[in-house]
């Protein structure tokens, strides 16, 4: 790769001559095997384990329930549709990647190009090595995030803020072992989620030295695009808010999707902690707010604004600066038909929403669904208890088509949108809902068994379920209770 250029800044790409991976001695390598063998066991404690590396372990083996004697990843799902960003920073990405596609050639290797989801969409590189790659599904098609295949460069890049590197026996899975690859996350310069991985990878044989920089730079370069776009939307928020038609001392402040303040009236900004008439174009000078719901109403109103742009929405938020609750009236900003901010007016009563438009804190249950079942205090004692912002909400079981682990915190997926469970423990939850229809399909994972649409086989006997909302949502099933699932579905 004598005298290829990288594209992001003109400097060589000289992929050819030892790498980083080469100065891992063979007995580090034993080490790092020996220690996985032993963390796989059960061990907590290790050595010689990069901490990157441990923490991804951890991951797969407490989050995730990952099978380390993997050897294929499984073929990818279909998810909700992505934002506008996500498909700027696919051709970004896709264009660098095919640029390089001569160095990556000459390497012998491949450079991949995946969603957050660790999908991969497009290879490029040597003709030998993908098909080579293909036995291990390393090609479209297929999924590399974490929870899917362990430790691995594309899906641990997702979990990380910088590149990662992983050689050898740090593959959580077995099946994996004698590729080295590294990655990078290209993130939302405003939400800080990740919208793209970029990941090269080398089969039997270490990456060079300047594969971590190179990846570091693309990441860099197309991030600073992503800011440039974020300073633009940062003045059409700024517009919006002074167009918005409120009545004089009306408290009003308008937020980008991540919650984050551009700019509020001095009304607003006594409550929620920012200074007044002090517009933040670009994303790392806008205000943090004082108001720990911010950030959740915005990415709600994002959520509920995409789906229905016209849509206006009304909750109430705990203020600290008064020490209770306020009513606040959430409008999303559209430029074109990508969401970028809300302007949020603050009330001193209630505000009923408008017809079709239904309330953030009033949410309304789908036809037919009865929120509790008939006679006195029977519907109450079913219900499950989740919270929204400063208020309680009750489900009725049949709303909930998953529910979600976070360490000790539940997080339920609803017809009433994801919620906190106010029941700490996916243990206990699985106790009140047994002989309601839900059954337990993974270590996080307790699903809906009525509200499931389709089963997916996998491979080595895995599963996944889809759930039956237009927007297809996939829960995995754990080898360990895919026979359990198998036995009551009747497969």
């Amino acid at each position: 790769m004598n005298g290829a250029k990288d594209p992001t800044n003109g400097s060589s790409l000289a992929v050819s001559g030892s790498g980083s991976g080469s100065k891992l001695a063979a007995t580090r390598l034993k080490r790092v095997a020996i220690a996985r063998e032993q963390f796989t066991a059960g061990a907590d404690s290790v050595r010689g384990v990069r901490p990157e590396i441990l923490m991804s372990w951890y991951r797969c083996r407490e989050e995730y329930d990952v099978d380390p004697g993997l050897d294929r990843a499984p073929a990818a799902a279909e998810v909700s549709a992505h934002s506008i960003e996500h498909d700027v920073v696919f051709a970004e990405l896709g264009g660098l990647a095919a640029s390089a596609d001569r160095e990556v050639d000459e390497l012998d290797g491949l450079v991949t190009v995946a969603d957050p989801d660790g999908r991969i969409l497009a290879v490029w590189g040597s003709r030998r090595l993908q098909h080579l790659a293909a036995e291990s599904n390393l090609a479209p098609w297929s999924t590399w995030s974490e929870w899917a295949c362990g430790t691995n460069g594309m899906g641990t890049a997702v979990e990380s803020h910088r590149p990662v590197m992983v050689c050898g026996p740090e593959h959580w899975c077995e099946g994996f072992q004698a590729w080295s690859c590294a990655g990078v996350a290209v993130r939302d310069v405003v939400t800080d989620d990740p919208l793209a991985v970029l990941n090269i990878s080398c089969w039997q044989r270490p990456l060079p030295d300047a594969v971590l920089p190179w990846l570091r730079r693309v990441a860099a370069a197309t991030e600073a695009k992503l800011r440039q776009r974020a300073h633009h939307s940062g003045t059409l928020l700024a517009a919006a808010f002074a167009n918005a038609r409120v009545s004089p001392a009306t408290p009003l402040a308008v937020v980008d999707t991540a919650g984050n303040v551009v700019l509020a009236n001095s009304e607003a900004a006594v409550l929620i902690g920012t200074p007044a008439d002090v517009p933040a174009f670009a994303p790392t000078q806008r205000w943090a707010s004082q108001v720990p719901a911010l950030p959740q109403l915005a990415r709600r109103v994002t959520e509920r604004a995409r789906q229905d742009p016209g849509w206006t929405g009304s909750t109430r938020v705990f203020v600290p600066f008064l020490g209770t609750p306020m009513p606040v009236v959430a409008r999303p900003v559209l430029t074109g038909t990508q969401v970028i901010g809300a302007l949020l007016t603050f009330t001193s009563a209630d505000p009923a929403p408008s017809l079709g438009t239904p309330s953030l804190a009033a949410p309304t249950a789908e036809a037919g669904a009865p929120l509790a079942e008939p006679g006195p205090g029977r519907g109450l004692r079913s219900r499950v208890v989740a919270l929204r912002d400063d208020r309680w909400v009750l489900l009725d079981p049949r709303e909930i088509r998953f529910a979600e682990s976070d360490h000790n915190n539940v997080w339920l997926t609803s017809d009433q949108g994801r919620l906190l469970a106010a029941a700490r423990g996916l243990d206990h939850l699985e106790h009140q809902l047994t002989d309601r229809g839900f059954l337990r399909v993974h270590r996080r994972f307790l699903v809906n068994l009525g509200r499931v649409r389709e089963v997916e086989q996998g491979f080595k006997g895995t599963l996944y379920l889809a759930t039956d909302v237009p927007t297809r949502e996939v829960v995995p099933v754990s080898r360990r209770h895919a026979p359990q699932l198998r036995q009551v579905l009747g497969l």
